[in-house]
This record gives C-alpha cells, structure tokens and sequence, in this order.
C-alpha cells in the first residue's frame, strides 16, 4: 500500500501512529539548496528547523527500524559549516543513536575548479537507530568476491590459514581462509552509484539505487518505508516494486500530484502485464 500526503513534513507526521515504520529514508533540503522548490533553510537555523521533524520521526519508527538521512555540509564564507555535525549531536540528545555512516560516493560528479577545494564526489548517509539491537539482513546485499578472491586467496601464507590476531592488542583479528571457498562478501559502509541524470523535473532526485540497497538491508516484503521528504518518489517507487508498503509526504502538490499519478500507471501496467501472462501456455 503507498500512502502520499501533501503538507508540512512536521505536521503529516503527527497522524502516523506510534511506532508504526520499520525503515525512514530521506534526502531533506540541504542548508540554503533548494530556494526554489522548499524555501531554503539558513545554515545557523537548520538544526532548530529540522528537531521538530526527527523528534516525530522518532515516535513513528519502530524500536526495531532505522533512519536513514541523506545531507551534507555546504560551504560558507570559505569554510565547511558545521550544522550536520551540530544536527548529529542535537540529535543523540533527543533520544537517537548514532549507529553508523555510509558514504555515497558519486561516481559522474560534475567537473569544476574552485580556487581552495575540489569538487564534491561524496555524500553522507547517517544511519540512525532508537536502540541497539535492530533489524539488519546483511545477506541481502552481500557482493560479488571479484579479483580480490582470485588474487589474494590464490596463495595463503600460513597467518591467511590461522587467526591473525591484531599486533597493537586490538583484540580484532581475520582469518583469510574463511572466504576461501566463498563466492559473495559482505560490502563495505562506502556505496559507489552515479547520481540520477534524469532527475523528473526535482532539483535533487537520487538513483533509485540508493533507496534499494537501505531497503533491502533493513526490511522485508510487508514492512513500510517512509520519505517525509518525497520529492520526485524516488524511494516509493522502489519500496512499492520491492513488494513494500510506502508512505511520502510532500509540502508541494504537483510532486504528490505526479508521483500518484505514476504509481497509479505502473499499477495499470502491471495489471496488463498480469492479464497477458494468463494467456501463455508454457
């Protein structure tokens, strides 16, 4: 079921029940970005704006769901601001954990020469969690060993055969021999996806790449996913294909006006496509 509502963010929140969503994934506007289509927010007020908004977030998720935020800093008066890093920690105060961040490593970022910095290639993904112990299905996004198994597994030295205990006392250690008969590996907290070129007329549309891997890290066909920042539905066009139910809120009517009217096609489509299969004979 795909739920879509058109208002303030803070305020559609209010009427989703408690503990009601197993994962949140969304790209608010970034300080000052997105005049145009959300107003803009000043960088010195965007933590004050945004608490509101994660203080109804965190009564809506479930104990057992996560957060993903989508942001980064932008640049003032030379200098990175520091309103995601005072975000994080407003955040932890107001009953959140802080459990990870993931890299989106932007592989056809734009060119271009400033004269004290390069280009942006990467954005953060922070993960945030209401406890410890949450649902997280690992074995949903495993990858492809690659060369790194043909190359390092190829000849084991006898430290690759036995534990290799860490030399500063860590406690942490590997034993290589473990993968060696393994095809897929666990991924690494750094995601590598081009961003969306053909951005359905929003300002900051993301590949649905992005939402499907968090999707299918932290739920399950039937869980609800949630966007309180939908723009152009990116996220529920993937939870809805991932066979997961989905909720978007959007403050402008004409995004909530296209993305009900493209769901609404692809439900069509698919019951063509449902019709038609009844007629082959295998």
């Amino acid at each position: 079921m795909i739920t879509l509502l058109h208002g303030d963010s803070a305020a559609e929140l209010k009427g989703l029940a408690d503990n009601s969503v197993d994962l949140i994934v969304t790209s608010p506007p970034y300080a000052d970005q997105r005049k145009q289509t959300y107003g803009g927010v000043a960088p010195d007020e965007y933590v004050a704006w945004f608490l509101p908004i994660s203080a109804e977030l965190l009564r809506v998720l479930k104990p057992s769901g996560t957060f993903i935020l989508n942001i980064k800093e932008r640049v003032v008066d030379g200098e990175r601001h520091t309103y995601v890093l005072e975000l994080i920690l407003a955040m932890r105060q107001q009953g959140w954990l802080w459990t990870e961040e993931f890299m989106w490593h932007k592989k056809n970022s734009y060119p271009g020469k400033w004269p004290n910095r390069f280009r942006d290639s990467w954005e953060r993904l922070l993960q945030f969690n209401k406890q410890r112990k949450f649902k997280m299905l690992q074995e949903a996004v495993m990858v492809e060993m690659g060369d790194w198994a043909k190359s390092r597994l190829r000849n084991l030295s006898k430290t690759d055969q036995e534990r290799d205990e860490s030399r500063v006392g860590s406690g942490f250690g590997k034993k290589i021999a473990n993968w060696l008969e393994r095809d897929k590996a666990y991924p690494t907290n750094v995601l590598h996806m081009a961003t969306e070129c053909s951005n359905r007329d929003h300002s900051a549309a993301f590949p649905e790449a992005l939402p499907e891997w968090f999707i299918k890290l932290f739920t399950e066909p039937g869980d609800t996913v949630l966007d309180p920042f939908m723009g152009s539905a990116t996220t529920l066009r993937v939870a809805k294909r991932l066979q997961r139910s989905a909720i978007g809120i959007d403050i402008h009517e004409d995004y909530i006006r296209r993305a009900h009217d493209e769901l609404l096609e692809s439900e069509r489509q698919l019951a063509l496509l449902q019709e038609r299969k009844k007629y082959v004979v295998s």
